[in-house]
């Protein structure tokens, strides 16, 4: 049977991490919200008093009966299975912890546009969000940004971890994207300051599966509904 991949239909968000992975190795699977009753059933298994292994939140994994939560944990789940992580046993726990590190940073991404509260609009928290923003620019993506440069260039600037590509790459993809979309005046220097991350998010653009997967309909645009958001008065040089 296909996976099934449970998350929000209308944005990429989070769910777009595993996407990547599904997409990249060719595996069947279903986006399970973008197809009725797709969200109800999602919402169903949310609510279930009597479904085991209750996930908190989306995306989560099914794979026949079991039930898999959290970004990281899926790809953990996944990589093995789909040939995108590394065949030392050992190194899939590094793996796993870049892959959590990435998904730290995903949280600050979010944070610039809700630091208060996720229950508030953005337009109720615009001056601390514009504060948090800005902290976000200056000490944060460096901080981040720098760490995985570091990383990817240790192991040779091909991969982020062994030598092939795995989950890791295909996020670090993603991440740099998302960067790129929500905040254009502050990343106009990436290349220049992180050149390996930016080899290999061009890298993985060019290869077949991902180039042929970002002109299908099934990745949806980046938007102001997402983890990523492009609101110009967050925005600033770096």
């Amino acid at each position: 049977m296909p996976y099934q991949l449970y998350y929000w239909d209308g944005l990429q968000g989070r769910g777009e991490f595993v996407r990547l992975a599904l997409e990249y190795a060719g595996a069947a699977y279903e986006d399970v919200a973008r197809t009725e009753p797709g969200m109800k059933d999602m919402l169903k298994i949310l609510a279930s008093k009597t479904t085991p292994h209750l996930p908190f939140a989306p995306p989560f994994l099914k794979d026949g009966d079991l039930i898999i939560p959290h970004v990281a944990n899926i790809l953990f789940y996944l990589g093995p299975k789909l040939g995108l992580a590394p065949t030392d046993e050992a190194l899939r726990f590094v793996a796993n912890g870049l892959q959590l590190t990435i998904t730290d940073m995903v949280a600050e991404v979010h944070d610039t546009h809700h630091p208060i509260a996720t229950t508030l609009y953005y337009e109720d928290q615009k001056p601390e969000a514009k504060a948090r923003a800005a902290d976000f620019i200056t000490n944060r993506i460096p901080k981040f940004c720098s760490y995985f440069e570091r990383v990817l260039t240790r192991n040779g600037g091909k991969h982020i971890i062994g030598d092939a590509l795995t989950y890791v790459d295909l996020s670090l993809f993603q991440l740099t994207e998302g960067l790129r979309y929500a905040f254009p005046r502050a990343t106009t220097h990436f290349a220049q300051d992180y050149p390996a991350l930016t080899a290999l998010r061009a890298a993985i653009k060019r290869r077949k599966p991902i180039a042929d997967y970002l002109k299908s309909p099934r990745r949806l645009p980046f938007n102001e509904s997402g983890i990523f958001r492009h609101y110009p008065e967050l925005d600033q040089d770096p």
